[in-house]
């Protein structure tokens, strides 16, 4: 599995080559992006994320776990209560099945 999530207006870089980007578009480039990837597993009803590789670097080798429901075409994830910023919080994200027929 692979999760990629980034803001509709990703800043751009004054150069073509990531490598050369400054260290201000290199940070804001972070901030607005997210991404992981590895295996996965279904275990008493929620999905289990083994994260390999992550633009995260701690989140490599730690389980992702989120809980899911399917709705007609839509697939809902959500995490368990989370402490950010000395906030407990539950991240949601809904994935709609786009038609092939669509334009």
């Amino acid at each position: 599995m692979c999760v990629v999530i980034m803001t509709a207006n990703w800043p751009k870089f004054a150069t073509v080559n990531i490598l050369r980007g400054s260290t201000e578009e290199k940070a804001a480039a972070a901030e607005t992006y997210i991404s992981y990837c590895g295996k996965y597993e279904i275990l008493d009803g929620k999905v289990i994320h083994h994260v390999e590789a992550s633009l995260f670097p701690n989140r490599v080798g730690v389980d992702q776990e989120r809980f899911f429901e399917f709705q007609g075409d839509r697939l809902s994830l959500s995490t368990p209560p989370i402490m950010y910023d000395g906030k407990q919080l539950t991240a949601h994200v809904l994935w709609g099945r786009v038609s092939s027929n669509s334009n």
